[in-house]
């Protein structure tokens, strides 16, 4: 008995394509398992760095990205929206060691969907991978609870005001020598600010300072 052609494009429209991103090969297998256990799962490729990970991502289309925060090649949280801008159709899935609350804020407003801590991944990754291919978030429920509990967004208290003008600024893309011609300040000065804001917020690249910024509603109307 044949099938017709309508019927396989309904079949394989149902399909959940996944391209895995994790630079350790275990971790990637333990991954593939778990993911491939389910019927309507397909795990099209697997990737060792950030590079390869776009790569496959350009190539093979997939519904969903498994991204670990700590990847060779650059940063997970900067490279979030370069691949969705290059692959709108996929939507990204972080899974990290990472719990605090700044890198899933991070995380999200970078573009991701869904973040989950690899030692919950057994019970959370697959839901998470089904809401994002849905277009839905996912966001691990202790980490959610911690969000909920923290300050409304706002100006935090812990900067000074030439700190979250320094942090505005960062956020909306301008370098160090640029800030410090805004603020009449110098380039060295820029800097101390700069670490100073990423020691106080706990953060360590540029991406998680936006991610940060936007919480708070500080380039909001930028």
């Amino acid at each position: 008995m044949s099938v017709s052609h309508d019927k396989l494009d309904d079949q394989s429209a149902s399909v959940i394509r996944i391209v895995i991103a994790d630079d350790h090969a275990v971790v990637r297998s333990g991954l593939r398992l778990l993911l491939d256990a389910e019927g309507d799962f397909e795990v099209v490729a697997e990737a060792g760095d950030i590079d390869a990970a776009r790569r496959y991502v350009r190539g093979h289309h997939p519904a969903v990205l498994v991204l670990d925060l700590n990847m060779p090649g650059g940063s997970s949280l900067e490279a979030i929206p370069a691949i969705r801008a290059e692959a709108p159709d996929t939507q990204i899935v972080v899974l990290t060691m990472q719990g605090e609350p700044a890198f899933a804020r991070g995380a999200l407003s970078a573009g991701a969907l869904g973040y989950v801590l690899k030692d919950s991944a057994d019970s959370e990754l697959v839901e998470a991978v089904r809401r994002a291919a849905a277009n839905e978030t996912y966001l691990n429920p202790s980490l959610g609870a911690k969000i909920a509990r923290e300050p409304p967004p706002g100006p935090p208290d812990d900067l000074s005001p030439r700190e979250v003008e320094v942090l505005r600024l960062i956020a909306l893309g301008h370098t160090n020598s640029e800030i410090g011609k805004q603020l009449y300040l110098s380039v060295r000065t820029v800097e101390t600010h700069r670490s100073h804001i990423q020691q106080k917020l706990r953060v360590s690249s540029r991406a998680e300072l936006v991610g940060y910024a936007l919480q708070r509603g500080l380039i909001n109307d930028a």
